[in-house]
Order: C-alpha cells, then sequence, then structure tokens
C-alpha cells in the first residue's frame, strides 16, 4: 500500500509539472518569433476575418484597426497592463475596456475600480457615503463605469463564454465563436468577425439606399457608407421663406441663407442691408411715442408692439414701501416720514435712518465679532469681516499636506499642490493634483523602432526598456565593412553585421581571383597573453580578435611537365613548377646501345631541332664494354668501348694449323 501511494504521488507530481509545461509554453502573448509562429499567426487571422471577407469579395481594407489590435494580441509584450506595467499573458485572466478596448489584467481592474470609488466616495470629500452611486474611470480612456459595472468574472472579448479555454489555434482570450456585437452606430446588423479584440469594423452588408436630398434613385452600398450625395442642388426652402438651398446635397439641416436684402428694423423707422436668415434686427433710436397718459413718451429702444401704460400711473408706494399714494403721474411720490426698517447688508439689523430716497449705508453698528475660525473675538463695525492670524494645522484631504490657510473656517479647500511623484515608467512625474492612493498610469507612449526606424510600434511609456524591437522586414542598409562593394542581402537587425559569406574574389599574385569565402573580419584567437600568477587562479575565456586574414594559398589546378617530359600533372597553382616524376630518365645515350638510367631530370637541349629522346649533357655517360655480338668464328671481345655502329674488324693473330696438322700460321682474325 505505501508502495501503491507513493507511485501515485509521483505519477500526480508528473502530470502538474508536464500541465505547467504546456502553460508556459503559451504563457506569452507571443515568444515565437520563428517562421513557423508567423505562418501560424497568418492562419488564425485569415480563419477570424473569412466570414467577413465573404461579404465583401475579399476586401480586407476595413480590417487594418481591428488586424492591429489583433497582432498585437500575439506579439511579445504589446500587451501591456497599464496598472501594474507588466504583459498580459495568454493564461491570464484579463477584462477590456470598451471606449478604448485597452487590455488590463483582471485583478488589476477590481482593484483600481476599488480604489477609485473609495478615494470619490470618502467621508472626507462627501457626507453621502454609501448613498450615492459613485463612477470609476477606465486607466487609460476615463470612460465612466457605474459601481454595478465593475468586472467580477473573466469573459472572452464578445461575452458569450465565462473562461474561455486556453487554445493556441484561437486569438488569445478568444472563445472561437461569431462576435455578433452591435455595430457603432447601430445599423441593426451584428459583428460577423470570429471573437476579436479591439473595435468592430464597418458593418459590410449591403442596403439599397437613396441620397441625403432623396432626389436620386435608390442604389445599392454598403451600411457602413449608406449615407451618400448625389452632388446636385439641395433644393429645400430655407428658414427665409424666399430662397432655397443652393449647396450640393448633404447631411442635416441647411445653412442659414446667404444673401443680402434691405430688411426693416422692430420699429420700422430704419433700414438695413441684412442676411436674410436674420431678418428682425433693434435699430440704436428710443419709441418716444407718447403714452395713454400723455404726459411722458416711451422710453423703450426700438420695440414691436404697443408701449404699454405709463409706468408713474395707478398706486405707488414710498421709498420704504409702508405707505401708498394715488398722484397724477406728473408728481414724484414723496417720503412718509417713518423709519426705513429696511434690513442692512449684514443682515441683522436694520436702517434706523428716516424713509429716504436711494440706498441705504452700511451698517456701523459695535458688535462682538467671532473670526472664522471661532478662536477668537473682536468688538468692531458690523460692517467689517474679522479675520485672525492664526493658520490652519488640518491636514488636506491628500492626507500629507496642512491648510496653513489664515483663520480657516475648517472646511479646507483642495490641496493645490501638485503630485510630483515618479509613476510606474520611471520616466514622467505625476501632474495631478496632490491626492491620495496611487497616481495614475503614465498617459504617454513610447515608439519602439527597429535599428533603421522604419518599423515603429507604440508601448506604454515604461515598458521600452523590456519590450522586444519589432521585426522588420526592411533589408539592413549598413555599408559593407570589408572589400565588397555591397554585403550580402539581410534584414534590419540590431549589433554587427553578420559575417560576409561572399566569395573574397581578391586578386592573387598569380593573376587567379581568391575563391575562398571573405576573411577581411576574420576572429582570430589570441593566446599567450596572460600568464596566470599560479595554480589557484582560474583560467580565462579566450580573447578573440577581429583581424583580416591574408588570402590562402592558391589551390587552381595547373598541368605542369616533368623535368624529363615523362609525363602532365595538374598541381596547385602555389606549387606549380618543374617537378621529378621519379622515373627513370630513359633517353638514349650516346652509344645508342643504352638509355640513361638516372631519376627523372632536367636536360639541356643543345639545338632546338635535337630529338626530344636524346641524352643531353646532364645524362650519364655509357661506361659499359661493347656487348655487341662478334663475327662467326671470332672468340674475341671488342677491344673498345660501348660504341655505335657496327664493331671495328678483329685484328688480333691466331696460330693455326694447316689441315694435316704438319704446319703452323700466323695470321689475323679476321
Amino acid at each position: 500500500l505505501s508502495s501503491q501511494r507513493k507511485f501515485d504521488e509521483i505519477k500526480k507530481a508528473n502530470q502538474a509539472a508536464a500541465k505547467k509545461l504546456v502553460e508556459d509554453q503559451f504563457s506569452s502573448s507571443s515568444e515565437d518569433d520563428d517562421e513557423d509562429a508567423e505562418v501560424k499567426q497568418g492562419k488564425i487571422l485569415a480563419k477570424t476575418f473569412t466570414v467577413y471577407t465573404s461579404q465583401t469579395d475579399g476586401d480586407a481594407s476595413e480590417l487594418e484597426r481591428t488586424r492591429q489590435y489583433m497582432n498585437e494580441a500575439f506579439q511579445s509584450g504589446a500587451m501591456t497592463c497599464l496598472i501594474c506595467i507588466a504583459s498580459v499573458k495568454r493564461n491570464q485572466a484579463v477584462w477590456s475596456c470598451c471606449g478604448c478596448f485597452c487590455i488590463f489584467h483582471l485583478v488589476c481592474i477590481q482593484k483600481w475600480a476599488k480604489d477609485s470609488l473609495f478615494l470619490v466616495s470618502s467621508p472626507l470629500t462627501d457626507d453621502d457615503f454609501g448613498k450615492r452611486d459613485y463612477p470609476w474611470p477606465c486607466p487609460k480612456c476615463r470612460f465612466e463605469y457605474k459601481r454595478s459595472e465593475t468586472p467580477s468574472r473573466y469573459y472572452c472579448y464578445c461575452g458569450k463564454v465565462e473562461n474561455p479555454v486556453l487554445d493556441p489555434w484561437l486569438v488569445p482570450h478568444s472563445c472561437g465563436q461569431i462576435c455578433e456585437r452591435e455595430f457603432k452606430p447601430p445599423c441593426g446588423h451584428k459583428c460577423l468577425l470570429l471573437c476579436h479584440p479591439g473595435p468592430c469594423p464597418p458593418c459590410p452588408k449591403m442596403i439599397t439606399t437613396t441620397c441625403h436630398c432623396k432626389k436620386a434613385k435608390p442604389v445599392p452600398r454598403r451600411c457602413s457608407a449608406k449615407e451618400w450625395s448625389c452632388h446636385l442642388p439641395c433644393g429645400r426652402m430655407l428658414l427665409c421663406g424666399q430662397h432655397t438651398c443652393e449647396n450640393p446635397c448633404h447631411s442635416g439641416s441647411c445653412q442659414p441663407c446667404p444673401r443680402v436684402s434691405k430688411q426693416w428694423c422692430i420699429c420700422g423707422r430704419q433700414t438695413a442691408e441684412r442676411l436674410c436668415a436674420s431678418p428682425q434686427w433693434q435699430c440704436d433710436q428710443v419709441c418716444g411715442k407718447a403714452l395713454p397718459c400723455g404726459n411722458h413718451t416711451c422710453e423703450q429702444v426700438c420695440h414691436a408692439g404697443p408701449c404699454g401704460d405709463c409706468p408713474r400711473s395707478g398706486k405707488r408706494s414710498c421709498p420704504c414701501e409702508k405707505s401708498k399714494f394715488t398722484l397724477p403721474c406728473t408728481e414724484d411720490v414723496p417720503t412718509c416720514g417713518d423709519s426705513c426698517d429696511k434690513v442692512l447688508e449684514c443682515g441683522i439689523h436694520k436702517c434706523s435712518q428716516r424713509c429716504h430716497r436711494g440706498p441705504c449705508e452700511i451698517c456701523r453698528q459695535e458688535v462682538e465679532k467671532q473670526c472664522r475660525c471661532g478662536k477668537h473675538t473682536k468688538r468692531m463695525p458690523c460692517h467689517k469681516p474679522y479675520l485672525c492670524e492664526t493658520k490652519c494645522t488640518k491636514i488636506r484631504d491628500c492626507q500629507k499636506h496642512q491648510c496653513r490657510r489664515k483663520c480657516c473656517s475648517g472646511n479646507c479647500p483642495p490641496c493645490d499642490q501638485v503630485c510630483g511623484r515618479t509613476l510606474g515608467c520611471r520616466n514622467h512625474k505625476c501632474p495631478s493634483g496632490c491626492h491620495r492612493g496611487s497616481c495614475n498610469p503614465c498617459p504617454e507612449t513610447v515608439d519602439v523602432k527597429c535599428n533603421c526606424g522604419r518599423t515603429v510600434i507604440k508601448v506604454p511609456c515604461g515598458r521600452e526598456r523590456t519590450i522586444k524591437p519589432p521585426k522588420c522586414k526592411q533589408l539592413c542598409s549598413r555599408p559593407p565593412t570589408c572589400h565588397h562593394p555591397t554585403q550580402e542581402k539581410h534584414y534590419c537587425h540590431f549589433g554587427r553585421c553578420p559575417p560576409c559569406r561572399q566569395s573574397c574574389q581578391k586578386t592573387l599574385t598569380c593573376g587567379h581571383l581568391c575563391p575562398v569565402s571573405c576573411h577581411d573580419e576574420a576572429l582570430v584567437k589570441q593566446t599567450g597573453l596572460h600568464q596566470s600568477a599560479g595554480p589557484w587562479e582560474q583560467p580565462s575565456e579566450p580573447a578573440f580578435i577581429q583581424t583580416a586574414l591574408p588570402c590562402p594559398p592558391c589551390e587552381v589546378p595547373i598541368p605542369v611537365e616533368c623535368l624529363g617530359q615523362h609525363e602532365v600533372s595538374l598541381l596547385p597553382c602555389h606549387s606549380a613548377g618543374p617537378y621529378s616524376c621519379k622515373r627513370f630518365c630513359g633517353r638514349l645515350l650516346d652509344c645508342q646501345n643504352h638509355t640513361c638510367m638516372k631519376e627523372c631530370h632536367h636536360v639541356t637541349k643543345i639545338n632546338s631541332s635535337a630529338d626530344g629522346k636524346k641524352a643531353g649533357p646532364e645524362c650519364l655517360q655509357c661506361e659499359e664494354e661493347c656487348t655487341k655480338p662478334r663475327p662467326s668464328g671470332c672468340p674475341h671481345r671488342c677491344v673498345l668501348p660501348c660504341h655505335p655502329g657496327d664493331c671495328p674488324s678483329c685484328l688480333q693473330m691466331l696460330k693455326i694449323k694447316c689441315h694435316c696438322k704438319l704446319s703452323t700460321l700466323y695470321i689475323e682474325c679476321l
């Protein structure tokens, strides 16, 4: 049982390790930079856009913005949570803003919403804590969401599937189903792409619609471009009621009539040239018509309708409004003689003067006044404000700085200092007013460029130090560092260019071209530069220097004849020269009987017409005896050394007897 238990524990541990390895393989936005990953990404994008492009006959020009968001979803480090300034990985729960489509970690946006609601609804800033539904903003675009819209679960982009399964053949955080979100602005149709990040593309449906002025015949057009103009004159009646709109067919209301005509003012005394769109206007003359009383004239400036009754007719009150008099309009209302008793500007005391015309005087009564902060009192005229010199020591709503306002009532104003804390990007400081809690993310974006600067991606400020530069498809434009006029074609990159692999093609001393790879910048290992102090010293890494190596010896095969002209062999150009083939010379000696037995050697020709197989001065001299056959009957050797031609006659004396053996003669051998 114990062995079985151990086996099960090891099995579970191995399965957990394998699962973690698979998740880590797809954890980043895009960590495969090889060609297979690009092909795979292209297939996923094509699959996502298939339904849309089938409606547009293959036209994908309206998908560029959505394609950009999807490419960022695949690209390593391009999707960054602006709250924690960390990469958004495939296997992490995320939330997407419906205003700017920026993607955040679900945990980060939940904490952001909670902190924002706490700061806005804090009792230090509002007494209605918990009673009002305060909104919280998106960290990037400041789009406001209700408290009830705080995300609590992880959904795909289209919102259909909760906790979408990690699938390497789908866009990260996508469910793979058709989006079906309503287009903006609403047109009655739904998005046809597969579940995707970013905004939905324009509606691709075809509908039949007419122009703005309704004069042209209805034509089929895409729903996203259903508003169109026939460019004919609009012809609608303008507000002036006299002229028609002459602008080309347009949307919305017609512009005011641009024509000018003579218009009478309201009172009808003056005329002026004015725009047809604003016919009513006032001149600057006083009306001056006699009022019904017959004693006064109308004092209104250029008006329409009757002037009305005389403003001095009927019952009129005295200045203190305690007594009323019925007098002719030609007489002024007298003062009543009673006390004024109007409330003064202080709002506490009343005017003690008799009924009078004009404004009341300021309050001059001596009162015991308390300062605004309530710490001091002083006896002084009622109309003067009393502010002491005591500075407020309360902490403002930022919870950092004191109020320091003289004679503060306790309702301290918000802190007017700039926050100035370094933001998470480490490049900028917070420009907001002094506040509690975390600062908003840095709103700036930084361009990360390739080496040549033609390929650019925008990343949140602070990520430019960790993001990989974009892969550029432009060819490297650096000048070659070797002797070649142009370098091998390769893509834009950082650092040194790869070693030149072109053929050297330098002219050697022999006249041939060097065929090996370029060796102007060869890495050569340096040896013997550092002597170790003892066996305790660790050996250092070998140092390499970049230097130009000389061209190797020429290896072009050259046909070369041996010294004795026995054979022709192909030798490397650098070693092409007279050589011995190690055979016997074989040239016929002067004796015409033997050949030279020396090893293949140089032979000097005495004259140009000499036979090529005749021995020369360098060949051996024949020292043999003559071995030619003697005439029949001659037992003697040739007295000459080995020689050409026939041997001379033998002159040796022989002693012979006659046939009967009685006589002896001495005669030559011949």
